[in-house]
């Protein structure tokens, strides 16, 4: 992980400098407040598909929970920028939690701890962030970095046991298999 670490790094770091110019971009927008916010949300996915279709999750998670984490911090750092009416910022932060969610449930060891603590503390100013504007779309994730890793969470660990019957385990694995996709969500935002 820590040569592969070295070569995301850049890619993080351009990452964060896209968002940063697509949030600057929206302030200084000419558009109405809901047009600059559609069109905020389409570009965020769309970088989003981008850099994610670099990476297989089932080969290697970790690059995409390092673009998850950054996104999560942009999209927040936007959000008093974005027109609160606009039915795409709440899809596409709902999306982007829950597919980080169901990311991290697919991770079957423990993240390494920088890349960890660096998750846990985009979150956590997110969560922050997004709270002060009424929005707790982060509370689950909130909480999972609240502890010292994914499947530290004695409750995760319980539901997901081998004292839960096949049809407890079945709802659980419907719900943590969303296999959702951007590539959904833009060519949804933009009909």
């Amino acid at each position: 992980w820590a040569e592969r670490e070295r070569g995301t790094r850049g890619e993080t770091a351009a990452l964060r400098k896209r968002f940063s110019g697509l949030t600057a971009a929206l302030r200084d927008s000419a558009e109405s407040p809901l047009d600059a916010s559609a069109s905020f949300c389409r570009e965020f996915c769309q970088i989003l598909v981008e850099y994610g279709g670099q990476w297989k999750p089932e080969e290697n998670p970790l690059p995409l929970l390092e673009m998850y984490t950054v996104a999560i911090l942009c999209f927040a750092e936007a959000t008093p920028s974005l027109f609160p009416e606009c039915e795409h910022v709440t899809v596409v932060l709902e999306k982007l939690a829950l597919s980080c969610l169901d990311l991290l449930l697919s991770v079957s060891e423990n993240v390494p701890g920088a890349l960890w603590e660096e998750f846990q503390s985009s979150v956590k100013v997110a969560h922050s962030i997004l709270q002060a504007n009424g929005n707790l779309q982060l509370s689950t994730l909130k909480t999972l970095a609240e502890e010292s890793g994914v499947w530290n969470n004695s409750t995760l660990c319980s539901l997901l046991s081998d004292s839960m019957t096949d049809v407890e385990k079945g709802k659980i694995r419907s719900v943590t298999h969303l296999n959702l996709d951007f590539n959904v969500v833009c060519m949804q935002m933009q009909h």
